[in-house]
């Protein structure tokens, strides 16, 4: 079974290879690494990894805290196969059918953020497109004009982390993680950064 591990450590030389070592001795075969962000000396990794069997996921949390420095932000199964799906991987998607950009995002945004799904959501149609795991509900969320992407709150809704990206025609795509972790800023800049891009797809 693959594990998606986020976690926090030094961003300095050797850092993520005394990680890596710790995770091996601890039972964790790790498939992919990427760098999600780096901020004041810091870096936040998602690490792909698979269980040696009979290895608990606890076990991998705690050789990362026994590692100095490291802090995990989040571990949880992973089913979306044995790599990590790259930003510019979904730009080739979107590119590959214009007319279908908008929903082709959708479907992308999950995989592409390891979010458990995505939803296009109209002002007054309310969802015109959502992958399988969405909720059959959604509200319309506004996005401050300022920002392309940014974190949202459901009233009544405490299991889900949401973010919600601007399409403008009174469209947005909620993006939703149950129970964790949150979007990080550069998350954020990515997600609306390939919104963008797929709205410019999309144009005639």
């Amino acid at each position: 079974m693959s594990f998606l591990l986020r976690v926090e450590l030094p961003d300095v030389p050797g850092s993520l290879g005394r990680l890596a070592t710790r995770i091996g001795e601890a039972g964790g075969d790790i498939e992919a690494i990427e760098i999600v962000e780096k901020r004041d000396d810091v870096a936040v990794d998602d690490v792909l990894l698979e269980l040696v069997p009979g290895t608990m996921p606890d076990t991998i949390v705690s050789a990362c805290h026994a590692t100095p420095g490291v802090r995990v932000l989040w571990i949880s199964r992973y089913a979306a196969g044995g790599q990590l799906f790259l930003d510019l991987e979904a730009v080739e998607e979107l590119t590959a059918s214009p007319t279908q950009a908008i929903n082709r995002l959708v479907d992308l945004l999950p995989v592409t953020f390891r979010a458990d799904w995505a939803a296009r959501v109209h002002r007054s149609d309310g969802i015109m497109h959502a992958t399988d795991a969405a909720p059959a509900e959604l509200p319309f969320v506004e996005v401050v004009r300022s920002q392309r992407a940014q974190r949202a709150e459901i009233d009544g809704d405490d299991n889900n982390v949401y973010a919600a990206v601007d399409l403008s025609d009174g469209e947005v795509v909620l993006l939703g993680r149950r129970g964790g972790p949150e979007f990080l800023d550069s998350e954020l800049a990515r997600v609306g950064h390939l919104a963008a891009l797929a709205v410019g797809i999309a144009r005639p």
